[in-house]
């Protein structure tokens, strides 16, 4: 018997070898020393075994179970420690190398161009003022003496939610709430998203509109003028030459377009100014004594003017791009050059 415990440790040791893998391992012990293993197995046939003997069979048996345990816990140890010398072979970093640069977000060109606009009119005494994209038909239009029936409401194609509930086309609204919970002066800038059911290469459903009021006792259309060329002169430069041009808005009386000096071909001609070599860039009026009258201000007293300007507008014309779709496509070609 105990010739054959000899041959059963030295069969395993010759076996341990080719035991290469943690699995291969534990199969080796479960099939040596395990509760059925040939170790144990072997164990239980010690009555067998003759009186004199048993004494130096038990010894041979547990010299054996605990050399077998020994040599296979060292093999593991020696594998777990190869893998990750392995592990750490292929992850190691070449700190020789040049590092590689977090790419860095940055502000949108409408958000840029919006906030120097603010920063601008901030500098004039104007104040930021916001409100509601989801309005109702009073505050987008009847408010700002747009009637029903008012033809008017043709130039504004309009995304209704409910019959007297709209998506904003305009932030003129802003100026309605305002005026109605303080007495002028005032003096406000209302920036934000508006929405008009239009999409083509100048146009898109919603776009960014900044509209500028200001009412006080004496305001004349020459200081209309006057903060509007100053603002165009910020924007786009000392040289720039702007003109105003009449035109009609329902809420204001006079009402004024401003043009300037094509930025594109410099006034002499092109695509983008239809050959005329002015630019439309925004509205503005002073404001009809209707609109006074509808929020309790008394048009004898005060007077005031307004503007409003498409924010992409004046982007496209700054930056010298052709396509307002390009703003929203987050192509990183395009965003990344700002």
């Amino acid at each position: 018997m105990l010739k054959t415990l000899n041959e059963l440790e030295n069969k395993a040791m010759l076996e341990l070898p080719g035991a290469t893998s943690e699995d291969a391992l534990n199969e080796l012990r479960t099939r040596y020393l395990g509760r059925k293993g040939l170790l144990t197995q072997m164990l239980r046939q010690i009555s067998g075994v003759i009186a004199e003997e048993r004494p130096l069979f038990g010894k041979r048996s547990n010299e054996i179970k605990e050399s077998l345990s020994h040599a296979i816990d060292e093999a593991l140890e020696k594998l777990k420690a190869s893998c990750k010398n392995d592990v750490l072979l292929k992850e190691t970093i070449d700190v020789t190398l040049p590092g590689r640069a977090v790419r860095l977000g940055h502000l949108h060109p409408i958000t840029r161009v919006s906030q120097e606009i603010c920063r601008i009119f901030a500098r004039m005494g104007f104040n930021v003022v916001e409100g509601p994209e989801v309005e109702t038909d009073y505050y987008n239009f009847e408010a700002l003496n747009i009637p029903k029936d008012h033809p008017a409401r043709d130039m504004q194609d309009t995304f209704y939610v409910e019959d007297n509930i709209v998506l904003r086309t305009h932030t003129s609204p802003v100026q309605i709430r305002t005026m109605e919970k303080m007495k002028p002066p005032v003096r406000i800038l209302s920036p934000g998203r508006v929405y008009r059911p239009d999409s083509d290469v100048s146009h898109t459903p919603m776009f960014h509109q900044i509209e500028g009021l200001m009412v006080d006792k004496g305001v004349t259309f020459g200081d209309l003028k006057g903060t509007l060329t100053y603002f165009l002169k910020q924007i786009f430069g000392d040289d720039i030459l702007l003109r105003f041009r009449p035109s009609f808005f329902p809420f204001t009386e006079p009402s004024a377009e401003v043009d300037i000096k094509c930025v594109m071909c410099g006034g002499k001609g092109c695509r983008v100014c239809g050959q005329s070599g002015w630019l439309e860039i925004l509205g503005s009026g002073m404001v009809d004594p209707a609109v006074f009258e509808n929020v309790g201000y008394d048009p004898e007293e005060v007077t005031g003017f307004a503007f409003g300007l498409g924010v992409e507008r004046i982007a496209m014309l700054k930056y010298g791009i052709s396509d307002i779709r390009l703003f929203f496509e987050n192509d990183w070609r395009f965003l990344e050059q700002f």
